[in-house]
């Protein structure tokens, strides 16, 4: 028990220093971005004093550190802050958008394990078969097709041609059965990407851990073979598995902004390109600052599961 606390403990003490880190370094990128948000705002007609007029009201006239101090500060009681160029509140914004965001990524992340875990596992159990043959040829050309590019593909068909699914949207972010509707293709888009890197993990895996002495052991003892794989071979594959989840949810994460604009679809992507053209600080930073904690609590997530996988990975970690 005091051994599984320690591990919990440092675990989440490395993700609240790298959320530290992370958070300055964002800080502090985005203020070498060429101009401020009283340019943005105001245009080439601004006169010098309206500039500086509005630099004062944003709190842009205030040293880097002494700005950096206030925004840890507000950070930390939860107050992300206004939008600089709407004048809202960031975590509203951030509310409204998240529903369209989250269906993509999560439905990307589901189609793409649900495809891609059977098919390789399929894949392995019958190396060299025309399953085989099907599943290596789809993910290798699922590796090289980007997500946007699927995104776009899937749309003539399915939306221009036979109208099954809307073209462009996001659909209603109060309604479940809307989201999910307005997200299908989007979520199809990274989810076929995905399928392919799955693919051939998985297959790689199942198929190294068959030649292990202890699968021969397990065989030798009488085991069938269901027992042999499910209890030893799976298992034990979920270790890479879990790993390449967690990374490519986190990658889903960014790729989802090229979908989203293929798809003229509201979310985080929408929001950053809007933050970058405004010189939009506390909203850039505030949605970066999602991007990183979503990153983190996936990681965290994923260690936990290495444990409940094999409790052996807790003593070198």
């Amino acid at each position: 028990m005091q051994g599984g606390f320690s591990f919990f403990f440092r675990r989440l003490l490395r993700a609240l220093i790298t959320m530290w880190v992370a958070v300055s370094a964002i800080f502090f990128a985005l203020r070498t971005i060429p101009g401020d948000a009283a340019d943005a705002m105001m245009g080439q007609q601004m006169s010098a004093e309206g500039a500086e007029l509005i630099r004062r009201q944003l709190g842009l006239d205030q040293p880097v550190i002494s700005q950096y101090l206030s925004f840890m500060g507000d950070l930390l009681r939860g107050d992300l802050g206004l939008s600089m160029a709407i004048g809202k509140p960031v975590s509203e914004l951030l509310w409204q958008v998240a529903p369209f965001t989250a269906v993509v990524v999560i439905g990307a992340l589901v189609i793409g394990s649900g495809i891609g875990i059977p098919l390789g596992i399929s894949a392995a159990k019958r190396r060299n078969s025309m399953i085989d043959m099907i599943a290596r040829t789809l993910s290798l050309t699922g590796l090289v097709i980007p997500g946007f590019i699927v995104g776009i593909l899937l749309m003539i068909p399915f939306a221009v041609w036979l109208g099954w699914f809307p073209l462009v949207g996001g659909g209603d972010a109060h309604d479940f059965w809307s989201l999910l509707y307005y997200g299908t293709l989007p979520a199809l888009a990274g989810g076929l990407g995905m399928a392919a890197y799955m693919t051939r993990l998985t297959r790689a895996s199942v198929l190294d851990l068959m030649s292990e002495d202890f699968v021969r052991t397990a065989r030798a003892k009488g085991l069938s073979e269901n027992t042999v794989f499910y209890r030893h071979v799976l298992r034990n594959a979920l270790v890479p598995i879990v790993t390449f989840l967690g990374l490519y949810t986190v990658i889903m994460i960014g790729d989802s902004i090229a979908i989203e604009i293929v798809f003229s679809r509201p979310g985080f992507g929408r929001l950053i390109l809007g933050g970058i053209t405004q010189r939009d600080y506390t909203l850039l930073q505030s949605v970066l600052l999602v991007y990183v904690i979503v990153a983190l609590i996936v990681n965290f997530v994923v260690d936990l599961l290495y444990v409940w996988i094999d409790p052996r990975i807790k003593l070198s970690m």
